[in-house]
């Protein structure tokens, strides 16, 4: 019965006390809510940092401390509450860490652990012996070491990957800079210069050789063969700046210059120059050149004649006169007075040379005794200052020209006889007759 009662006493209790939950939650029976723990409180969270002791270390921490209420726990980036504020065995990085009073009441503040810098006061010296490549090659190498830093050192060439080893070859003239990382990442660096090495300078090619000239003129089967020394060795030739070749013999060359060049195997060159020369077809040859000569008649148009006979070469011959182009013929016409200079050339272009001179041929017995009739009878009239008529009989080649004009006026007295005084003597006009009918010429 005991038991019931207490049971029940139980309930009863049970009940009241979920009732009074519930009209407390509920506004107690006047419908005002309870009030905020938290109202006007500040929770500020403040403290300590100790950074990590190396990179990559986690044995940073933070202690911290809040106010703002009582009965503190302490969450890091969200975690957990602990009752510690302090939070050991951090690395480097940013935390938030919340303070949470006895109500509730919460507050943060933010922290910030950094590594130490490990190359901070470190100096990395970076040296290098060089070798220089040959002019257009690139077989120059550099061979770099390090010091300083932490060590366990890797090599990087212009901003390239790096590497473990400080030897970097095949390079070429140029500027390179080489960059060691020590085992901490701290870096140093150095700038080396190649510089091309000229693998000619003061050495000297020197060629030599030995030339067989052409057989005729106008063969193509002379020779040359050259040979080199000084250098490297290793020679090629080359002919007149053509292809280089290994033998230094060249084959069915004409006469002329040649130049050869000889290059080593460094590319160091050098020349010579050769002359073939073809056998002169004209040594011991001498060309006769016999002139015959028809001398010129005056008063007529020039009608000298040349007529050359060569001798002492290969026919056929050709001729020249005055320094002008060759013909076949060997006669030249229509030649004033004067002395000409006749070349003959022959077969095989080898040539003589000789002068000839034309003169005017002499005046003839028939002309002189008419000169002499009209010097008698008529110049008075017809001269230099007295020319009647347009005539003028002291010339001679005026008698020639106007030898039917005499015959007219001093022979027959048409239209009117000459001299105005009466005809000459029967005599007299019978030696112009003569003449005129001997052809009326210089030299008749």
């Amino acid at each position: 019965m005991r038991k019931s009662i207490s049971t029940r006493s139980f309930f009863i209790t049970t009940v009241f006390v979920i009732l009074f939950i519930y009209a407390c939650t509920k506004g107690g029976g006047g419908n005002n809510p309870p009030p905020n723990p938290c109202s006007g409180v500040t929770v500020s969270v403040s403290g300590t940092t100790t950074n990590p002791s190396a990179p990559g270390a986690a044995n940073g921490s933070i202690s911290v401390t809040a106010s703002g209420g009582s009965g503190f726990t302490f969450s890091i980036n969200g975690g957990a509450f602990q009752a510690s504020g302090n939070f050991p065995n951090l690395g480097a990085g940013s935390y938030t860490i919340t303070a949470k009073n006895g109500n509730g009441c919460t507050g943060s503040g933010s922290f910030t652990l950094t590594d130490p810098n490990p190359c901070a006061g470190v100096t990395i010296t970076v040296t290098g012996t060089t070798v220089n490549p040959t002019m257009g090659s690139s077989n120059g190498s550099i061979t770099a070491s390090a010091s300083g830093g932490a060590g366990g050192f890797t090599f990087s060439l212009n901003g390239g990957t790096f590497q473990a080893s400080g030897a970097f070859n095949n390079l070429a003239a140029g500027s390179y800079t080489v960059t060691a990382k020590d085992a901490n990442g701290c870096i140093g660096s150095n700038t080396f210069n190649l510089v091309a090495i000229n693998p000619c300078a003061g050495v000297t090619i020197t060629v030599t050789g030995t030339t067989v000239n052409p057989t005729a003129p106008g063969a193509t089967n002379g020779s040359i063969t050259a040979s080199a020394s000084g250098g490297a060795g290793g020679f090629t030739f080359n002919l007149n700046g053509g292809t280089f070749q290994a033998s230094g013999t060249f084959s069915n060359l004409g006469a002329g210059n040649y130049t050869v060049t000889a290059r080593d195997a460094n590319g160091c060159t050098g020349t010579n120059s050769f002359t073939l020369t073809a056998p002169n077809p004209c040594a011991g040859i001498t060309i006769t050149v016999s002139n015959a000569v028809t001398n010129n008649t005056p008063c007529q148009a020039a009608n000298g004649i040349i007529t050359v006979t060569p001798g002492g070469g290969t026919g056929p011959y050709t001729f020249s006169l005055n320094g002008g182009g060759f013909q076949v013929s060997n006669t030249f016409s229509n030649l004033a007075p004067s002395t000409y200079s006749v070349a003959a050339k022959d077969a095989n272009g080898c040539t003589g040379t000789n002068n000839a001179t034309i003169n005017n041929l002499p005046e003839g017995p028939l002309f002189a005794a008419v000169r002499t009739v009209l010097q008698n009878n008529c110049v008075s009239c017809h001269n230099n200052t007295i020319s009647e008529g347009g005539m003028n009989w002291t010339v001679d080649c005026n008698i020639v020209q106007f030898k039917d004009r005499i015959k007219a006026r001093a022979v027959d007295g048409n239209p009117s006889p000459m001299p105005p005084s009466g005809l000459m003597p029967a005599s007299e006009r019978q030696k112009i007759t003569d003449w005129i009918n001997a052809g009326g010429r210089f030299t008749d």
